[in-house]
This record gives structure tokens, sequence and C-alpha cells, in this order.
């Protein structure tokens, strides 16, 4: 009889192909990682497909990360991971994102939204961080964003303030279990172009100072540093990978401004 797989890293919000989440665990994967990713839809089969095509070990696992026991049976599902990825967040494929002014903002609205950005790091961390305190060894990566955190949009504070507590959530656990060889840490993705970037979201990553958005390879590579072993003092930081774009006062052009 087989013996179950192992997993190494467990990454969330990994089902679009173009995706910073399959991004993330495709890197991963490269480094020599066993990976099971995760989604709320079947698509995820085909993302693990595709890394075991390639020669990795990879899994797809479908679960509702912002049910509670659900994710418990996940994580029993999939076993003790030394790496966690909590990149689900915003919507899905399934759910898209509630954008709308806060004024019309429903209850119900608030709390989904607020489920699907903040809560799904909660349960998933919650789920898989015993067993990395009882190994003594662990590596939470958080991917938040600088909205919320360090900037705004218009018809977005449910998700601003998600990703908010997704850094708040960083630091303070970051520091409860730091002398237990486990580190809590973030990255802050600015205009990313993914298969579900709008024309606004494209026509922002030209004005940054770099003049492009980002991809998420570029992400990924960044996590995977966060993951890594020789990352081990860096614990309760928040990456910001945008650019450079907080950073600018003028937001046009440079050509305009100059």
């Amino acid at each position: 009889m087989s013996q179950p797989v192992q997993y190494d890293a467990l990454v969330t919000g990994a089902g679009s192909p173009h995706g910073i989440g399959f991004a993330i665990a495709k890197r991963l994967a490269e480094g020599g990682l066993s990976v099971a990713l995760v989604s709320t839809t079947d698509r995820i089969y085909d993302r693990a497909s595709e890394l075991t095509i390639l020669g990795y070990t990879a899994h797809g696992f479908i679960c509702d990360l912002t049910d509670f026991d659900a994710t418990q049976a996940l994580a029993h599902n999939v076993g003790p991971v030394s790496v966690l990825v909590n990149n689900a967040g915003m919507g899905s494929s399934r759910e898209p994102a509630i954008l709308k002014p806060f004024a019309d903002y429903l209850e119900t609205d608030w709390d989904r939204m607020v489920a699907l950005s903040l809560k799904t790091a909660f349960c998933a961390t919650r789920a898989f961080l015993p067993a990395m305190l009882d190994a003594g060894y662990g590596r939470v990566i958080n991917v938040a964003s600088t909205s919320g955190a360090y900037v705004a949009n218009p018809n977005e504070v449910a998700y601003a303030a998600a990703k908010a507590g997704m850094v708040g959530l960083t630091k303070a656990l970051a520091v409860e279990v730091a002398s237990r060889g486990v580190t809590v840490t973030a990255v802050a993705p600015g205009w990313i172009a993914t298969a579900a970037s709008t024309d606004g979201e494209l026509a922002g990553g030209l004005n940054t100072p770099t003049g492009r958005a980002g991809t998420p390879d570029e992400v990924a590579h960044a996590v995977a540093f966060l993951a890594s072993k020789g990352a081990s003092y860096i614990n309760g930081e928040t990456l910001v990978i945008d650019g450079a774009n907080i950073l600018q006062e003028y937001k046009g052009p440079a050509a305009d401004y100059y």
C-alpha cells in the first residue's frame, strides 16, 4: 500500500493559471518543495496537473477557506506543512469581489468581503500552524496588498480594511510564535498584471516609477525567499512589491512632471 504524500508547502487561492497564487506554487515547486494547491473550484486540479507534468510533486484540493470546519478537514487531509502561503482573497471565479461605494454596502457585503480577504487567512493559519509549532519550524506568508495598509482606491473599503487586517495579523502572530521557530511575514503587491486585471489597473501600472505593472512571478520570487530557511531572522515584516509606486508623490507620467 502506497504511503500518503507529505507536502512541504500549501498555497491558497492558486486556481487561476495566470494568478499570483499559481505563480507562487510553481516557484516553490521549482525550489524543490512538494506543493498542495487550494482553490474553491475544480480548476485547481488543472494547476496541479501542470506542475506534475513538469516533474514536480503537487496536488490540488478544493476547499471553502471561509469555513472553519472545512479548513480543519483540509489540514487533516493534507497533513503538516512547513510553509503556508495565504494568498486567497478579494474574490474568485465563482464569487467575484464586491466593489461599491461604502454608503451602499449591506452588512452581508461587508461580512463576505472580510471573510474572503481576512477570514480565509485566519482559518488556514489556525488549521496549519499547530503542526508547525509542534515541529519547531514553519513559515507563514500572507499575501496582503498595498491597498489598505499604505494606499486606497474608491469602492474598496471592505477589501482595504481586510488587507490591512492581514498586516496586523502578521505582526501580532509573529511576536507570538517567534520563539518557537515559526516566522510570519507578508508581501504587499501593488499593480500586478494578472488575467483578472482591469484596464484601469493595468493603466495604474503604467504610471508607477518603473513604468509597468509587476508580474505574478516577481511576487512569487519574493515569497519564495521569505519561505526559505535563509529568511529565519525576518519576522513580522511586510515587503512591498510595487515598483516604488507608494513612494512617488506625483502620480502621473514622469514626462509630464519634468
